[in-house]
């Protein structure tokens, strides 16, 4: 991707984590009472409900706070990616990406439909966070370590 499609990309999954935090304080606790009030109390650890509610409220916080993160490190990739694109610069948008997708978007859908066995896709993303921060500092270490190449702007044809 070109440098401003990795910011710009972040920057739409920035508001959509905006929209998500937002959800998560004003909308979801009623949401999750609905959703949940015919689970089996067998299924509820300890049996206690009001516990699960509150661990899945921060679930959910926990999944929009980590997009948010990733968001801004797409928008610096970008930034980075401006001044040379490189391999790793291209792995680690990708792999911020991935994370976005496996690990907010597995938290996300765990909570609002309690289908607990997406938590075992959750890790994954988390390790596709790790590798993207990796393959940032490898892109940024050449990027930012050489002078920006001037770009040449020809001079104007005469008619």
């Amino acid at each position: 991707m070109k440098p401003h499609q990795w910011f710009v990309l972040g920057a739409w999954l920035a508001a959509l984590a905006v929209v998500n935090g937002a959800f998560a304080a004003h909308g979801l606790e009623k949401r999750l009472l609905v959703i949940y009030q015919n689970v089996p109390l067998e299924d509820i650890p300890n049996a206690d409900f009001e516990g699960l509610i509150a661990k899945r409220l921060h679930d959910y916080e926990t999944g929009a706070r980590y997009q948010m993160y990733h968001a801004l490190g797409l928008m610096l990739l970008g930034a980075v990616a401006a001044r040379r694109q490189t391999i790793c610069g291209t792995l680690a948008g990708l792999a911020f990406f991935l994370g976005i997708l496996l690990f907010s978007g597995m938290l996300y859908a765990l909570v609002l439909t309690n289908r607990t066995m997406l938590g075992a896709i959750v890790p994954i993303g988390g390790v596709s966070f790790i590798v993207g921060w990796v393959a940032l500092s490898f892109a940024g270490m050449k990027a930012l370590r050489e002078e920006p190449t001037a770009v040449e702007i020809a001079p104007p044809s005469a008619p």
